[in-house]
């Protein structure tokens, strides 16, 4: 199943990078674009169910990755929300650097 890493830049200017099992998460994203943090982690829950019911067809089981994903998303959102008014809350931006493939650097 082709799967893909997406690499985001939080409000803070950090970058950290999530896996996709499934190439589902393009659908959800644009490399390029921004989100809120709300929208991004919506967007991410959707993607991440998307990509495990699709694992579960082909494999059988579910994709423990995309749950991993998910928490990983939702842990980063949290640090940026606490602390935040309830009119700021969730509106900090996130921006999809870029997608990659994922897999052993070349030359393995």
């Amino acid at each position: 199943m082709p799967d893909v890493v997406f690499d985001v830049r939080w409000p803070d200017g950090s970058t950290q990078s999530f896996y996709s099992p499934s190439l589902i998460v393009k659908d959800y994203f644009e490399a390029g674009a921004q989100y809120t943090l709300d929208d991004f982690v919506a967007r991410t829950r959707e993607a991440m169910r998307l990509a495990d019911e699709r694992v579960r067809a082909k494999y059988g089981m579910g994709c423990s990755e995309s749950a991993m994903t998910l928490a990983g998303v939702e842990y980063g959102a949290r640090r940026f929300a606490e602390g935040a008014d309830d009119t700021a809350a969730g509106a900090g931006k996130v921006t999809i650097e870029r997608f990659r493939s994922w897999g052993p650097p070349q030359g393995y």
